[in-house]
């Protein structure tokens, strides 16, 4: 009986997957359907984290750990940033490494 559940709660996340993606993502361009839906993935992911960093910094701010929430903050946007840009995070190390090393 188990099993029966779970596989019709996967078709359900599978059915449902499939009606959230808009079709424009794969139809535009052509050829360039994979970077289409990447690039509509990366932007649910972006939203997502988002929202992530918001309900913790509601815990933080609901608590006054007001040292702890501006902590958090830096870190959330580190982390974004090398999740989210990983082409300017290699620049930069590069610009650094031809500073520290001539």
């Amino acid at each position: 009986m188990k099993r029966l559940a779970r596989m019709a709660l996967t078709t359900v996340i599978v059915l449902v997957a499939t009606l959230l993606i808009p079709g424009a993502a794969f139809a535009a361009g052509g050829n360039s359907v994979g970077s289409n839906l990447a690039g509509l993935l990366r932007e649910y992911a972006g939203e997502l984290y988002t929202g992530i960093v918001a309900i913790f910094a509601l815990f933080f701010l609901v608590n006054r750990r007001f040292t702890e929430l501006m902590m958090f903050f830096v870190a959330a946007i580190v982390v974004g940033w090398f999740v989210f840009a990983p082409g300017q995070v290699a620049d930069a190390a590069k610009a650094i490494a031809h500073q520290v090393l001539p």
